[in-house]
């Protein structure tokens, strides 16, 4: 990388578990960050955890279905100084509500869980010009184990995991010796201190044991910052079930 390429982090779903590791591992080695959720109300909270350890933050609310969310990728921009790095981790669905079992998955279903998909292509290509012409820069997303492993009730989910994958690792072929990194983060596991990994937890009659079934966010994030420095490879799986 090029020192002098520094620039911003973004981070697309941020949230109290993987999405503000990122935020803390990849702040803490000087970049600011723009936190980017659905809703604002937890992000004076992000955003002060975040200065508190030395790192310089603001916070977006966008949907990145709605109509804001690319006005607010130039306000980052305006704001904080070039993308250097976009982390994608928005989530594919409802975490209440589930997805539909692969048997029940009609063509409405997997066009809706693909409607979180197209935000990750607009945001790609929204800041790799910028990365391209400095010769530097990276794109992260974060996917599903149902990508790579055949997981029939998280269904429609799982195609939109496969379809996310694999334009993860299709970009980090297109971009190889052009400076920009592609890769991907293929977790399979409750991420500790996320929502999801509240909810589960909090109803084990429900859920069943999250036990020997969690993945530390802070890992995984130090994983992140490893793929993005070395480039030596396009994927890392997280499997807490095998």
């Amino acid at each position: 990388m090029n020192a002098a390429a520094h620039g911003t982090v973004v981070v697309v779903g941020t949230g109290p578990g993987l999405g503000m590791s990122i935020a803390h591992r990849f702040g803490r080695e000087g970049r600011p960050v723009a936190l980017v959720s659905r809703g604002a109300d937890r992000h004076e909270g992000y955003v002060r955890s975040l200065a508190d350890a030395g790192v310089k933050a603001e916070a977006f609310a966008a949907d990145v279905r709605g109509d804001r969310f690319p006005a607010v990728l130039d306000e980052i921009a305006d704001r904080l100084g070039p993308v250097e790095v976009l982390y994608y981790g928005a989530f594919g669905a409802d975490p209440a509500g589930g997805p539909t079992p692969i048997l029940d998955a009609g063509s409405d279903h997997v066009r809706r869980a693909m409607d979180w998909i197209y935000p990750a292509v607009d945001a790609a290509r929204a800041v790799l010009p910028g990365m391209l012409e400095r010769g530097a820069g990276g794109l992260l997303f974060a996917g599903g184990l149902s990508s790579v492993v055949p997981m029939p009730a998280l269904g429609d989910m799982a195609l939109s995991s496969a379809a996310l994958r694999n334009y993860a690792l299709t970009l980090h072929a297109a971009l190889a010796d052009r400076g920009v990194y592609a890769g991907t983060l293929t977790i399979g596991g409750l991420v500790e201190r996320g929502d999801i990994h509240a909810m589960v937890t909090a109803a084990p009659e429900k859920y069943g044991d999250a036990d020997g079934h969690t993945l530390d966010p802070d890992a995984i994030a130090a994983t992140a910052w490893e793929m993005y420095t070395a480039r030596d490879r396009a994927e890392t799986v997280f499997n807490a079930f095998t």
